[in-house]
């Protein structure tokens, strides 16, 4: 979209209010905080953005609240039976739930997508799940594990949408959510073929077993690379999309599932315009590419470069056609094809992404700075979701905690609402071991993912039901206070993730490539551990390298939460017709309605005015949807969910400033969505998680 003149980069967004510290906290490091964010903004170059600050406690629930430093006491070593106990305090909640009826659009789901036949309710499917996962637990114990699985996938704490349908149910389907996948780069342009049919057929038996997949496609020799006898032309990066979204439809038309993919094509690479550009120009319902989401590698450098108005380079390994006789390439091997105003590429990003046809964004240093496995794995690409940087062949087994099963009184009914940490803790802990079972009890696609997850046992525990949670609690989603409990929960729940990883070590070994001291002070970087954690880290290590991940639960939010607010997001609305998937239980535009909106009704009558600290997507400005990320982020060792649903008036300007925001704020990958094609568009079955 021509625009009058270029984008530059916004001046540093505000994310927050100042914060002032609670007396009775006391942390080694402040934790950060994220700032209120503003976009009536000229288009300057700005200075570098601050976001320290430290925490406060809202006075609606600080007497409920557990300093990190005093959980970490609480929670030292000690038996999951002891731990258990506590997860009967959810009870009260499980009953809240079955006095209203289920919906009909989630047992739609949850028959269509997560029930095996003969399965007729949610306890059921998490029985077989729990079972399956204690086939890991030695003989002696795992009758009490499965039982402590199933009381905790009732209570809330789910396995990923993969797990929850295939556990114990599909010996020829894995329960990873997701996985990255290489395109080697060719010795020469004549190996460009093979290369990228190989990588076709390990694509093929990853979607075939249910997979979504990511992959970098900057080795792929640009459309201008010099030919040879045997390939007169070179195909480049957007002919290769071609086949891969290909082989994602066909696996898709195979068992009616659609399966999502992401291709990342780093910043410098000749073919970047026309592969920003190439479903921009399709826009529309029959887009290019109708399983395959773009993202861009974006280097600090070159953001710096757009923040500066520097020439940029797009160079290869490939050589140019029309590279002289005698031309060398640089002393790192590229090739240089062209040198353009790196604004000028920047705005193409900018207006593919504001008119909904992508890219997204991807923080590749960002991501490196925050790997504790940096320097021994290479990572630039991420889960179709954006939620999960891997390196090649890399896989997570996710799973997502209900924030909303976890509150007291919710909506002052019968007291002060108060948020639960301490059977948050112990659902936090059991899933840590579910997931670690998951790992030793799913089939993979490929002897390279096995490997893979072997030596790393990567996992990632999130949540799901923010939203409902800050709602339950009198606080408004995009307000300073919900911003503060929502970190404070991503706070625990990173606490208690590691202290069960460090049990686990000690009783089942650490992960192969764990190295105690590297990992510890990589983990230094980031906000403080509680000294326990740290001494029971160095003493045994962890049995995962990653723990965290926080990705989108949109199908597992709807079949098992009572559609609660799906992820960290905000509700889309309390009441809405929702597509159901051709060959699902129902017919299409089902009636949806928000799990906490329903509670609130249940318990305050439907003639009730709904109080202000109820706010929909579309209530909440997209600054203060990434405030919410910018929040959270610093807790989280994967990524976050990156898409941001945008009003179609948005401006090129506005988008622009969102993100660099995002960048600025060392979040590790962002998408943009237009809120007309987002409501369209169906999810994919899983969506993510």
């Amino acid at each position: 979209m021509p625009l009058a003149a270029p984008l530059a980069a916004p001046p540093a967004m505000s994310l927050a209010v100042p914060l002032t510290a609670p007396p009775a906290m006391s942390l080694a490091v402040p934790l950060t905080a994220p700032p209120a964010m503003s976009l009536a903004v000229p288009l300057t170059a700005p200075p570098a953005m601050s976001l320290a600050a430290p925490l406060v406690v809202p006075s609606s629930y600080r007497s409920s609240y557990r300093p990190p430093h005093r959980a970490a006491r609480a929670c030292r070593l000690r038996t999951i039976n002891k731990r258990t106990r506590t997860i009967a305090h959810a009870d009260s909640f499980v009953r809240m739930i079955g006095d209203m009826d289920d919906q009909p659009i989630c047992d739609a789901v949850f028959a269509d997508r997560y029930a095996l036949p003969g399965e007729h309710s949610r306890a059921q499917a998490c029985a077989r799940v729990a079972r399956a996962l204690a086939l890991a637990e030695p003989m002696a114990t795992r009758s009490g594990a499965a039982r402590r699985f199933y009381r905790n996938l009732l209570n809330g704490a789910f396995g990923a949408g993969r797990i929850m349908a295939r556990a114990g149910a599909a010996p020829d389907q894995t329960m990873a959510s997701c996985f990255v996948h290489p395109i080697r780069a060719p010795a020469a342009l004549t190996r460009f073929h093979p290369n990228l049919d190989e990588a076709l057929d390990e694509a093929r038996l990853a979607l075939a077993m249910g997979a979504d997949i990511g992959y970098d496609f900057s080795a792929i020799p640009p459309a201008g690379a010099r030919p040879d006898a045997d390939h007169p032309d070179s195909p480049g990066v957007c002919a290769a999309l071609d086949r891969f979204d290909r082989i994602g439809t066909q696996a898709g038309e195979r068992d009616g599932r659609r399966r999502a993919q992401l291709a990342v094509l780093r910043c410098d690479h000749p073919d970047l315009l026309a592969f920003a550009a190439a479903k921009h120009r399709h826009a529309g319902r029959h887009a290019r590419w109708t399983t395959l989401e773009l993202a861009v590698a974006a280097t600090d450098a070159f953001m710096q470069a757009v923040e500066q108005d520097l020439p940029w380079t797009l160079r290869h390994t490939a050589p140019p056609r029309d590279a002289p006789g005698g031309a060398l390439p640089g002393a790192d091997g590229a090739w240089t094809y062209a040198s353009v105003p790196a604004r000028h590429v920047w705005r193409e990003i900018v207006s593919a992404a504001r008119d909904g046809a992508g890219p997204g964004l991807v923080f590749v240093d960002a991501i490196d700075a925050a790997d504790p496995l940096r320097g021994r794995e290479r990572i630039d690409a991420t889960s179709p979701c954006g939620a999960q940087p891997l390196p090649p062949y890399g896989s997570a087994m996710l799973g997502a905690i209900d924030l909303s099963r976890f509150v007291r009184n919710p909506f002052g009914a019968g007291g002060e609402p108060r948020f639960d940490f301490a059977a948050f803790d112990t659902a936090v802990r059991i899933e840590v071991r579910l997931l670690d079972n998951a790992l030793d009890v799913t089939r993979w696609p490929l002897a390279a993912h096995a490997r893979e997850s072997y030596q790393k046992r990567r996992i990632g525990v999130g949540v799901t039901g923010l939203a409902d949670m800050l709602a339950m609690m009198r606080l408004r989603y995009d307000s300073p206070a919900a911003r503060e409990m929502a970190r404070y929960i991503a706070s625990d729940l990173r606490h208690h993730a590691y202290a069960a990883s460090a049990e686990l070590a000690a009783e089942r070994g650490a992960y192969p490539l764990c190295d105690r001291h590297a990992h510890l002070d990589a983990l230094r970087a980031g906000p403080p551990l509680p000294h326990a954690v740290c001494h029971a880290i160095e003493r045994d290590g962890l049995r995962h390298s990653h723990l965290t991940s926080f990705a989108p639960v949109i199908g597992v939010s709807l079949a098992f939460g009572d559609h609660c607010s799906p992820g960290i997001e905000p509700a889309r609305a309390w009441i809405e017709h929702r597509p159901v998937r051709a060959g699902a239980a129902g017919a299409p535009g089902m009636r949806a309605e928000n799990h906490a909106h329903r509670l609130f009704r249940s318990l305050r009558g439907e003639r009730a005015a709904l109080p202000d600290y109820f706010a929909t997507d579309a209530d909440v400005a997209p600054g203060e949807r990434l405030a919410m990320r910018v929040a959270l982020q610093p807790y989280v060792d994967a990524g976050i969910d990156n898409t941001l649903t945008l009003a179609n008036h948005y401006s090129l300007e506005e988008v622009n400033a969102l993100l660099f925001a995002a960048w600025r704020a060392k979040l590790k990958s962002v998408a943009i969505r237009r809120a007309d094609l987002a409501r369209d568009a169906q999810p994919s079955d899983d969506d993510g998680v």
